[in-house]
């Protein structure tokens, strides 16, 4: 974990999952604080709140935090320059390959690019193109997913990687015994998000804390495909009426796409912007019934709230016992 904490110039190598409306000023702020790295969501944020919510960040720590950004984000390369503006130190593409010219634009500001990979042909791609550290996220993880399961990806990935790369894991870790056996395995670091979901800090309502902590890892399931023409990346949260309504809405956009009323570009753009809408008012209106709860299958080991930095502390006890043991 020591090549990890170096590379994010941190305490521990445990960084947070970027969860859109979550991952904002204060769980980022509370996880760096704690001796993690908090990492902002930018989801769909236009340049402008961006600007403000890393400034915003920036007024509730001193120590490194960093941002997330999605590839196909109509502003990638306004978004990237904010970052630039702030001396943001590591960026974060999620959502699919960088697009020509953002690793190299990234870089250029001096900024460290980490970027997912989810199998090992794409972790090599990603390498030779400039990242310089990956995350491979099973399908166990909470949110938009990927078919293969953490610890396939890790017996496929690390043995491959981990030797002479910075690799982190992230998906369905929700101990410090599991992260000690990544470690063993050749991971630098995880990725959690479920866990920190429920942080004290966390501006998440409370309804939606209250359904991680009656939940179970079975409640936590994956969108299902209604369509195979429309091309709909899974994501995984807490069964409810929203999950049916996700249905409904492929079938709609499904049909206009049949029509030729929108083109395929407007059809995944409008998927996306159903689950935003549906997080919100899960997360901030508190709407449990018909929004998206968005939950990894570690949602089990969510009990209670508790500070970040006590979530943090507890991981690396646990962490650092089951090394010992060994």
């Amino acid at each position: 974990m020591a090549r990890g904490a170096a590379f994010l110039g941190t305490e521990t190598a445990i960084m947070c999952g970027a969860m859109s409306w979550v991952s904002e000023r204060n769980l980022v702020a509370a996880i760096s604080n704690g001796g993690g790295f908090g990492v902002i969501a930018c989801g769909a944020m236009t340049p402008e709140l961006l600007d403000t919510e890393i400034a915003a960040t920036r007024a509730l720590t001193a120590r490194p935090f960093g941002v997330n950004l999605i590839t196909m984000h109509p502003d990638l390369f306004a978004l990237i320059a904010v970052c630039a503006k702030h001396q943001v130190g590591h960026v974060v593409l999620a959502g699919g390959l960088p697009p020509k010219g953002s690793v190299e634009a990234i870089k250029e500001t001096g900024a460290k690019v980490i970027c997912f990979a989810p199998t090992l042909a794409l972790g090599k791609k990603l390498l030779r193109s400039g990242a310089d550290a990956l995350v491979i996220e099973g399908s166990e993880a909470g949110g938009h997913i990927g078919p293969v399961s953490t610890s396939v990806l890790a017996q496929e990935i690390l043995p491959e990687l981990a030797q002479d790369n910075l690799v982190f894991v992230a998906g369905g870790i929700g101990t410090g015994e599991m992260i000690a056996r990544y470690l063993q395995m050749g991971a630098c670091g995880v990725q959690l998000g479920t866990r920190f979901a429920c942080a004290t800090e966390s501006i998440a309502h409370p309804d939606f804390k209250k359904m991680f902590f009656r939940a179970s890892a079975r409640n936590a399931v994956a969108s299902v495909q209604i369509d195979p023409r429309l091309p709909v990346i899974p994501v995984r949260a807490l069964e409810n009426k929203g999950t049916e309504e996700f249905a409904a809405k492929q079938r709609e956009v499904a049909l206009l796409l049949d029509q030729g009323s929108i083109d395929m570009g407007e059809a995944q753009l409008r998927i996306e912007r159903f689950w935003a809408g549906a997080l919100r008012r899960a997360v901030i209106d508190g709407d449990v019934e018909n929004g998206s709860v968005m939950a990894g299958q570690s949602v089990g080991m969510v009990k209670a709230e508790e500070p970040a930095a006590q979530i943090i502390q507890t991981l690396m006890t646990e962490c650092e016992a089951a090394l010992a043991g060994r």
